[in-house]
């Protein structure tokens, strides 16, 4: 385990469940805890890396450990923290492509032992299972997708892809180390209703839900993206989201042909190219926009869609945040985030025909910006850092 800064990559480039009890040294003499952050990946610009970050201002001195940590694709505010990367870090490609070292990461996650007090682990598969000297908090986005929910993270033709079969050959052992690493956490909390019936599943534990923060409101500069000034000021509906399978953004694009509005996908992923290919004139994709891009996009959207099976609903509230209602499936984290009304409609099926009636519901209806902003705020990350560290002080 090496630090990222001198390891070839440049800093530019809750209740708790049953969860088996450990013992652990105890800090003499010291009145404040060492606390450490642990995160899978810090590769991407996703919803979880936004709470590692918001982890990270709540105690500002912790160091973050990750197997892999890529400063050119995640957020410029993780090249400010003291980041300790695996050795798999010194391998580019996996740094560029995390998805390649899937052999790997349990190999590399073993060998991420952490000296602290508290480890506060931000994990959808890989952190729970970081050695720790102390005590063991695992902030769950989700039990592991590839092994728990496979047909989802593959997508409609992955078993036959080269993924698909390697992930089979691996799923067995793989289930086995997942289920030693959960038994190593003191704490389990879920993010959202619906992990925590996941974990209930996957590890028998009854755990606590602690909303995460949405990473992006009003307050910021706004820059307008290029790629869509030739819209002028008319609004447009809006995808904020990783361009994978279960997320369902093709089925939205699907959903705008024909239509007279226009469609705005914000997001990264293996679909980027086909999405870019087979979309109509009215739907413009971008890529790794800064979040002062972000924010315009926000501000100008006449709505949200959301239309994937999300763990947590973590992009209606930034939308929210800016006053904007949004058109989301009824399902998984979107039922703990969207009250119909107050600041969105739901829509049955993620299929372009429920999609479209969404939004002709959504056009139709009158919103109250003032209240939507109001039912947003109760998920702001100052109270995730108040209940973040009312856990830790219970040590």
């Amino acid at each position: 385990m090496t630090d990222a800064r001198s390891n070839g990559v440049s800093p530019q480039e809750a209740t708790t469940g049953p969860v088996p009890a450990r013992s652990h040294p105890a800090s003499v003499g010291v009145s404040r805890p060492r606390v450490a952050i642990a995160h899978d990946y810090i590769t991407q610009r996703g919803g979880a890396e936004r709470v590692v970050l918001a982890m990270s201002r709540a105690f500002p001195e912790a160091t973050i450990h990750t197997t892999l940590y890529n400063p050119s694709t995640t957020f410029p505010e993780f090249a400010d923290k003291n980041i300790v990367v695996s050795p798999l870090n010194r391998i580019g490609v996996l740094r560029r492509h995390h998805r390649l070292a899937l052999p790997l990461l349990a190999w590399a996650s073993n060998r991420m032992t952490i000296d602290a007090d508290v480890v506060i682990a931000s994990s959808s598969g890989w952190a729970h299972g970081f050695p720790t000297s102390g005590k063991k908090f695992v902030y769950c986005h989700s039990p592991a997708r590839w092994l728990y929910a496979s047909d989802d993270y593959l997508g409609a033709d992955g078993r036959r892809s080269l993924k698909g079969a390697v992930l089979e050959v691996l799923k067995r052992p793989l289930l086995a180390w997942d289920a030693k690493a959960a038994a190593t956490a003191d704490v389990y909390v879920a993010n959202a209703n619906v992990i925590a019936a996941r974990i209930k599943r996957a590890y028998g534990y009854d755990v606590a839900v602690m909303p995460p923060p949405f990473g992006v409101d009003e307050a910021g500069e706004r820059t307008p993206i290029a790629a869509v000034a030739h819209w002028g000021g008319a609004p447009y509906f809006l995808v904020v989201s990783r361009l994978m399978p279960y997320k369902n953004v093709d089925a939205v694009i699907e959903a705008m042909r024909g239509r007279s509005e226009r469609l705005l996908v914000v997001g990264a992923g293996p679909m980027a190219e086909p999405l870019r290919a087979s979309r109509p004139d009215n739907v413009e994709i971008v890529s790794d926009i800064s979040d002062d891009e972000l924010r315009w996009a926000y501000a100008h959207a006449a709505a949200l869609v959301a239309a994937s099976y999300e763990d947590f609903g973590l992009t209606p509230l930034e939308g929210n945040a800016f006053g904007k209602p949004v058109v989301a499936l009824r399902a998984g984290g979107y039922l703990d985030t969207v009250v119909e009304g107050v600041n969105g409609v739901f829509i049955e099926r993620p299929a372009p025909a429920d999609i479209n009636r969404g939004m002709d519901a959504v056009r139709s209806q009158p919103w109250d910006p003032d209240a939507i902003r109001a039912h947003a705020e109760a998920f702001g990350e100052h109270n995730f850092i108040r209940r973040l560290t009312e856990l830790v002080e219970e040590r």
